[in-house]
């Protein structure tokens, strides 16, 4: 198990160290900008990096497939050491600098060959340039310098603790120079509105397209395409969009409030900016694919009411399901309606986008609800006939058919629609990457089920397990479980209905699953969609410019591979 920054529980790394600050930049940048995590772990592949720093703390960096992984302590073995001194790391940030220039006599020690050496030092290339225009990794730096102020120089807080407003004086750390010269202004609530109108995020530079970033002799303003800060503020705008959307009228107490409960619940935004960001790629303006975006959210949120009466679930994100709060007569009632108020937003589109581009929107649509009522229905079917499918492909069409077509392909080609593209050759572009990334992101939630931390997770642990889902973890258990005799109780145990499954039960089958490395073999698998998927982004979507929009699309597609699990 690891913890949101991909460093195991149970390493210790003391605060306010240089394995601290490089534990908290590697998390940051996992899930505020993946593509570079990605690129990083591309360049560092199958080689163990070991670190020690000027203030006596140590720590190992590994690549594991697209992930980064920062374990406390001296590296065992590793193929490349790295030591910081105080000039080393004034130095590390520094994009006034060549790179090569970094690396000064008696100040930064490497050791290791030459090939490996020059790998890990393309790495942090990548990591230093482009995660230098992230708020939040900036703002982490800043708090490592002020735990050591005599350290950098001059201390930029008052004698209370405040920050300055005044022009920071110079530190003596020329990176720190360089960032207070170049600090982003504070987001207003009018930039936050007006952003949302044509641009995915305010300020207006994306970190990295994916290929390209500033290079370290142009002193442009740093601004941030942190993926969290740009997923809150398309999630924010659709929010606000369906609130306005959901009726504000009797009967209150028993629907119309009661339809404000799960989108009150906000996730992460995933569907949402993947379909501003399609339709910006595309050339749009991020306002014209805001309804359709709430016309998707309200249907997510219809089918998770309708899918938590199926399955009996007791929670969804953190708190009580509807039908368990209020009975499941209204709780399907109100999925109805949610159902409704989506198909309604998607037509009122005629008003601002027109004929043609509505009826794309409605072909759309009833495809994505098509799929998902068969995937449903493939799923419920297993579990009502006591079936366990043999092959990981009966599952793929399963999860992509219930899930990935509304949750990754729909929302991209829904996107592409409001930009005006009706063509079904270039919407289908975006089917065979988003399909492998879409069962990967299922598969990974599926294993987070099972080892992940519930108050993060937001469903109730181990839920799969209660209600039977037929997930990859268990038709690898079945299938590879050699003796008869323990796959016969593993089988009578995962076909029993809900009410009929114990804590000892579930029990048995999760250690069963750790036993014969069918958790494992679902993270390697979930890893292997993902890169495919990636893959096919770059090859498929090329016919896509370069731009603000396909960026943020990319880093959610590297945002599968990068996750912690």
């Amino acid at each position: 198990m690891t913890t949101d920054t991909g460093t195991p529980a149970s390493a210790e790394i003391g605060p306010g160290t240089g394995a601290a600050l490089l534990r908290h930049t590697i998390g940051a940048l996992a899930e505020r900008a993946p593509a570079v995590v990605a690129a990083a772990a591309e360049q560092m592949r199958g080689l163990r990096l070991g670190l020690s720093f000027n203030d006596g703390s140590a720590a190992t960096l590994t690549p594991r497939h697209s992930r980064l992984v920062v374990n406390a302590g001296p590296a065992q073995d590793p193929d490349v050491e790295v030591v910081f001194d105080d000039r080393a790391m004034n130095l590390l940030f520094d994009l006034q600098c060549r790179p090569v220039d970094q690396v000064l006599p008696g100040s930064l020690d490497v050791r290791g060959e030459p090939e490996r050496v020059l790998a890990v030092w393309r790495a942090f290339t990548l990591l230093s340039q482009r995660a230098s225009g992230l708020r939040f990794v900036q703002e982490l730096w800043e708090d490592y310098r002020q735990q050591s102020p005599a350290l950098w120089g001059t201390d930029t807080r008052t004698d209370r603790g405040e920050a300055r407003t005044d022009p920071p004086e110079a530190t003596g750390w020329t990176a720190l120079d360089y960032l207070n010269r170049h600090r982003p202004a504070p987001a207003t609530q009018d930039a936050a509105d007006a952003g949302i109108g044509g641009r995915l995020v305010i300020p207006p530079r994306p970190l990295w397209s994916g290929h390209t970033s500033t290079p370290w002799w142009e002193e442009l303003p740093l601004t941030d395409a942190d993926l969290v800060e740009t997923m809150r503020t398309v999630r924010d705008r659709v929010a606000d969009e369906m609130w306005h959307l959901i009726p504000d009228r009797e009967p209150r107490r028993d629907l119309y409030d009661l339809m404000r409960e799960y989108p009150a619940r906000q996730g992460k935004g995933l569907r949402p900016t993947l379909t501003v960001a399609a339709c910006v790629a595309f050339g749009g303006s991020a306002q014209e694919a805001v309804r359709s975006a709430a016309a998707l959210e309200l249907f997510h949120n219809g089918f998770l009411v309708h899918d938590d009466i199926a399955d009996e679930s007791t929670h969804r994100r953190g708190l009580p399901t509807l039908h368990t709060a209020h009975g499941a007569g209204l709780a399907v009632n109100v999925g109805d309606g949610l159902n409704l108020l989506a198909i309604d937003a998607v037509l009122s589109n005629l008003d601002t986008l027109g004929l043609a581009r509505t009826l794309g929107l409605i072909r759309e649509t009833l495809h994505m609800c098509r799929e998902s009522f068969e995937g449903q229905a493939m799923e419920l079917g297993w579990i009502r006939h006591r079936e366990v499918p043999v092959e990981d492909e009966a599952y793929f069409t399963m999860s992509t058919k219930k899930t990935g077509w509304y949750t990754c392909i729909s929302p991209c080609r829904i996107g592409a629609v409001c930009a005006g593209v009706t063509d079904p050759a270039v919407l289908d572009r975006f089917d065979e990457a988003f399909r492998l990334i879409g069962i990967a992101f299922q598969i990974q939630d599926d294993v987070l089920n099972l080892i992940g931390d519930e108050a993060l997770y937001g469903k109730e642990a181990h839920g799969d397990l209660y209600e039977g889902k037929r997930t990859v973890m268990l038709i690898h258990l079945l299938r590879t479980s050699p003796d008869l005799w323990e796959h016969e109780i593993l089988r009578q145990i995962v076909v029993r209905p809900r009410p009929e499954q114990s804590t000892a039960s579930v029990r048995v089958v999760l250690e069963a699953m750790h036993r014969h490395g069918s958790i494992d073999y679902a993270i390697a698998l979930a890893d292997d969609l993902a890169a495919r998927g990636i893959d096919h982004f770059e090859r498929d979507l090329a016919v896509i410019p370069e731009n603000r929009g396909k960026a943020v699309l990319r880093q959610i597609a590297h945002y599968v591979t990068t996750r912690p699990l």
